[in-house]
């Protein structure tokens, strides 16, 4: 009898510092900065966060790297808040916590990155070992955003592949996440890796990018190719769902051909201060609906409402709620048609 329970999730840890500003400048130009805040960023930072603002009903683990500085003191400190289990998130030497300057408009609202891969780009199979977890699931993410996990691997591909296989061997369940880079690099890196996923997490633009599909056109969401995205992730080694989540909702698809679709909650305007985090807001709810043995249309729920609280506020997670609440706003605003 399988005893595992809760989630290891490791990859990126990536301390945002959201800056706004009076205007963008122009080149050798001056802005004021206005305000200053930070938060968390990187999937397993943001997705281990919500499930402990959800309430999750199992222990939480991180694994990845963070430097010897206040950057990484805060994700350390965030760990010990939460109950999430840092011991095999490592502290180095070599290199700065990983950070994102997020600068704001005030009077638009318009973003712009500017990031500092620091010691993720160090993060490699050498830092990660399945031996003493009990966990359920294996989350790892985001591919293109981890050079030492992006690498090639002579055997299984990448350094990522082959990270995912030892998980499996172990016993481990599989999910990984991808970032939403604009580059060429999304099958050579994602593909090989699909052969030990187990649950293929990721938005519609990456999909579009692992399988050559135009999933976004300009007249809104093209279901067909969609669907063949989809299948196509299936056909190249996903064990067991393929999960895409867009503006308009998420849908899974499972290898018994039948395609489960769920709609975002009908948020008002007035309701959103900030969409940075709502994908890891929706695999966090997603993974705890698959974690708790639900239906696949309630990951999806599950996905949906945790997306919706996520964009009360303009940090990674700082609107998540307790699942009750978050579903309490997909019933007060209802589900898109």
């Amino acid at each position: 009898m399988n005893t595992r329970t809760g989630i290891l999730a490791g990859g990126n840890w990536i301390i945002d510092h959201v800056k706004i500003i009076d205007t963008w400048p122009a080149q050798d130009a001056l802005a004021n900065i206005l305000t200053s805040t930070h938060g968390t960023g990187g999937s397993p930072y943001n997705i281990l966060v919500d499930l402990a603002k959800m309430g999750a009903p199992f222990p939480l683990a991180a694994v990845g790297l963070v430097g010897q500085d206040a950057d990484g003191q805060i994700i350390l400190d965030d760990c010990a808040r939460f109950q999430i289990d840092a011991s095999a998130l490592k502290a180095t030497e070599q290199a700065p916590t990983s950070y994102t300057d997020v600068m704001t408009v005030q009077s638009t609202g318009r973003r712009t990155f500017f990031h500092a891969r620091g010691a993720n780009a160090l993060l490699d199979s050498s830092h990660v070992s399945f031996v003493n977890t009990k966990a359920k699931l294996f989350h790892l993410g985001y591919l293109l955003l981890l050079d030492g996990m992006d690498k090639a691997h002579p055997e299984y591909g990448t350094v990522a592949a082959e990270v995912l296989a030892r998980a499996q061997a172990a016993g481990l369940k599989t999910s990984i996440d991808l970032v939403s880079e604009d580059s060429d690099r999304f099958a050579k890196v994602v593909l090989p890796a699909l052969k030990y996923v187990d649950l293929c997490i990721m938005n519609e633009f990456e999909a579009g990018r692992v399988t050559g599909h135009k999933i976004r056109t300009e007249t809104g969401l093209d279901r067909a190719a969609l669907a063949a995205a989809m299948k196509q992730l299936l056909a190249e080694g996903v064990r067991e769902y393929v999960i895409i989540h867009f503006p308009e909702g998420g849908a899974a698809l499972g290898h018994d051909g039948q395609l489960h679709e769920h709609p975002s909650v009908k948020i008002p305007d007035t309701y959103i201060k900030g969409a940075a985090g709502a994908g890891d807001a929706f695999t966090a709810g997603a993974l705890l609906g698959w974690h708790e043995n639900l239906p696949v249309t309630e990951w999806l729920r599950y996905g949906v409402c945790a997306a919706a609280a996520n964009l009360a506020d303009e940090t990674c997670t700082g609107g998540m709620l307790p699942l009750a609440q978050c579903l309490e706003i997909g019933t007060r605003y209802g589900f898109r048609s």
